[in-house]
C-alpha cells in the first residue's frame, strides 16, 4: 500500500506579531500577508508550498509613497490587509487608518515591485476591505463600516458590498449591507471575506472584538446583493469558552484557502498568553476545514486550534524560512526584510555604507518616547523565553544615548542604553511605563565594543552588559508585564531592536552596530 505524502505544520505557523492573516493560492504557491500598523515597511508577505514552512518574500508597502505614517500611534496605520490572485495579477487591499483610508496595490509577482496606491476615497467607508473575483470576471469590494443609521453602541457596524471597476480602480454602482453579524447586538463584525463555493457565495467574518470574545462566523447566499443567511452553528469557531488560562486565546479573523486537491484550510489569528498577558500580540495559526451540509466545520472532532497538524502536501523547505532564530549582520547594502522602523526606515536614520559590516544609526533629536520616526530598527518577539543580543561601538557626548530597546509602544518600553556621565561611560536600564521613565540601574562600563544582552523568561528579564571582555549583570527580575497588550493597550506585539538618539539636541554623532540576534531559549 502506497504511503500517503504528509507534512507536519506546527502552530502558530507564523510566531510573533503577525496578526490579521490573509491568504491566497496561485497554482502550487501560497501567499500570506499580515497587518503591520505603524511599523515600516508594511504588510509582510510570506510564501509557502506546503502551508507548514514559510519564507518572507518581502514587504508589500516598502516605499514611502505607499505608507505615509507621520504622527501615528504604533497601533494605527495599516489594518487587516487582504491578498488575492486573479488572472495573473496579485492584489493587496488594506486600510491606512492614519492617512488616506482604503487602497489597493497590484503586482505581477508577489515579491514586487508593487504598484502605487489606488485610493478608493470617501465611497469606501470603514475598514477591513477585501476583494472577491466572481466567475463572470467582475470584482467586488466588501468591508465593514459604522451603522449608517447611527451607531447605537461601540461596535455597531455592518458588512457591505459594492462592485469595483478594475480598470478605473473605483467603486461603481450601489453599495448594500449584506450582513450584521451572527449574534444579537453583535459588536465589530469585521474582517469579511467572500468566496464562491458550489452554488453559494460564502461570507466569512469575525465578530465579538479582537480580544477575549473574538470569534469566526459564516453566512451564505445564492446572490451577492441580498441579505445573507447565517450558519445555524454560528459562531463556527471561537476560543472564548476556554477561559483566559487556555494556552491559546483570542482566536478569530480567518481566511479560507484550498490546496487545489479538494482540501480546505483556514488561517486565523490567535494569541499565546503568559501569566494571562500577551507580549507577542496576535499570531497566525492554521486549521483544517471540512464541509458538512453546505457549511464549513473547522478542525472537525476537535473544535479548537491544534499544536500541530498533518497536511497532505509534500514538504517544501526554504533556505531562509521563518524560524525562532534571527541573526542579522550588516554586510549587505540593503536592510533585512525582518527589520522594522517606526513610521519610516530611511537613510536619515541609518547607513549601511559608512562603515563596512556595520549598521550606523544616527543620534537624531527624535526619542523613542516620542510618537515619531526615531532611529530604531527592531525584530519581532516570537517566544516567552528568548535572548536578544546586539553589539555596538558608541562614543556618547552630552545627552546622547544608544543601545537596545524592548518596545511595545512609545509610552511603554524598556531601554538599555549607553550614555556619558562626566568622563565615564554608563550603561542604564530604564523602564518607561505609561509615559514615565524610571532608572532601574546604572553601571559604569569600559570603552570600545559593547555587547548588550536581554534574557527573558516567562515575563521576567535580566540585562547584561559586556565591555573589554568583562560581562556584568546590570539588572535582573525585571517585570515585563507592563509591555503587554493587556497592560499597554493597542494591537501590536513587542519588538526588540537597536536605538540611538541625541534626546532633543543637535548632533552629528552615531552608533555603529555590528549585529542583532534573537534566539528562543
Amino acid at each position: 500500500m502506497e504511503e500517503k505524502i504528509m507534512v507536519k505544520a506546527v502552530n502558530p505557523v507564523l510566531s510573533g506579531f503577525y496578526p490579521d492573516p490573509s491568504i491566497c493560492r496561485a497554482g502550487k504557491d501560497f501567499y500570506m500577508v499580515n497587518s503591520s500598523f505603524a511599523y515600516f515597511p508594511g504588510v509582510p508577505i510570506f510564501h509557502s508550498r506546503d502551508l507548514a514552512h514559510w519564507e518572507q518574500a518581502g514587504n508589500i508597502l516598502d516605499r514611502q509613497e505607499l505608507l505615509p505614517l507621520d504622527g501615528s500611534e504604533i497601533s494605527e496605520g495599516i489594518y487587516a490587509p487582504t491578498i488575492r490572485y486573479n488572472n495573473g495579477t496579485y492584489y493587496m487591499i488594506t486600510t491606512n487608518v492614519s492617512h488616506g483610508g482604503n487602497f489597493i496595490v497590484t503586482a505581477e509577482k508577489p515579491e514586487g515591485p508593487w504598484s502605487g496606491p489606488y485610493y478608493l476615497g470617501e465611497e469606501a467607508k470603514g475598514i477591513d476591505p477585501s476583494l472577491f473575483f466572481d466567475t463572470d470576471g467582475k470584482c467586488y469590494y466588501t468591508g465593514t463600516r459604522p451603522n449608517p443609521e447611527g451607531v447605537r453602541y461601540n461596535g455597531d457596524w455592518e458588512i457591505w458590498i459594492q462592485e469595483l471597476d478594475l480598470k478605473q480602480m473605483k467603486l461603481t454602482g450601489e453599495s448594500m449591507a449584506i450582513w450584521k453579524g451572527a449574534l444579537k447586538d453583535v459588536i465589530w463584525p469585521e474582517g469579511p471575506h467572500i468566496y464562491k463555493i458550489g452554488d453559494y457565495y460564502y461570507l466569512l467574518h469575525a465578530e465579538g472584538g479582537t480580544g477575549p470574545e473574538h470569534s469566526i462566523s459564516v453566512a451564505r447566499s445564492r446572490n451577492l446583493f441580498q441579505w445573507f443567511e447565517g450558519c445555524p452553528r454560528n459562531p463556527v469557531f471561537t476560543h472564548r469558552n476556554l477561559g483566559m488560562d487556555y494556552p491559546v486565546i483570542y482566536a478569530g479573523h480567518g481566511d479560507l484557502v484550498d490546496d487545489g486537491n479538494g482540501n480546505w484550510y483556514i488561517i486565523m489569528l490567535a494569541s499565546r498568553p503568559c501569566k494571562r498577558h500577551s507580549s507577542m500580540g496576535r499570531e497566525s495559526f492554521l486549521a483544517e476545514v471540512e464541509w458538512e451540509n453546505g457549511w464549513p466545520v473547522i478542525n472537525p472532532g476537535i473544535g479548537k486550534l491544534c499544536k500541530s497538524m498533518e497536511i497532505p502536501l509534500e514538504e517544501y523547505r526554504f533556505a531562509n524560512e521563518i524560524s525562532h532564530h534571527d541573526h542579522l549582520h550588516f554586510y549587505d547594502n540593503k536592510l533585512d526584510d525582518r527589520l522594522l522602523g517606526i513610521h519610516t526606515r530611511n537613510e536619515e536614520q541609518y547607513s549601511l555604507k559608512a562603515r563596512k559590516g556595520f549598521l550606523r544609526l544616527f543620534t537624531r533629536k527624535e526619542k523613542i518616547e516620542d510618537k515619531t520616526n526615531t532611529s530604531y530598527l527592531g525584530i519581532r518577539q516570537k517566544d516567552y523565553c528568548f535572548e536578544v543580543r546586539t553589539g555596538l561601538e558608541f562614543t556618547p557626548a552630552n545627552n546622547e544615548s544608544a543601545g537596545l530597546v524592548y518596545y511595545q509602544n512609545h509610552e511603554n518600553h524598556l531601554r538599555m542604553e549607553i550614555k556619558k556621565k562626566g568622563s565615564s561611560n554608563m550603561f542604564y536600564v530604564v523602564e518607561h511605563i505609561k509615559g514615565i521613565s524610571n532608572i532601574i540601574s546604572g553601571t559604569e562600563i569600559g570603552k570600545g565594543m559593547a555587547e548588550i544582552i536581554l534574557r527573558a523568561e516567562n515575563q521576567k528579564a535580566s540585562v547584561y552588559i559586556k565591555t573589554e571582555g568583562e560581562q556584568k549583570l546590570a539588572a535582573e527580575n525585571i517585570n515585563l508585564l507592563p509591555y503587554t497588550t493587556e497592560e499597554a493597550g493597542g494591537f501590536v506585539g513587542c519588538t526588540a531592536g537597536m536605538y540611538a538618539s541625541s534626546n532633543g539636541e543637535n548632533s552629528s554623532n552615531y552608533a555603529d552596530f555590528a549585529w542583532l540576534s534573537y534566539d528562543a531559549v
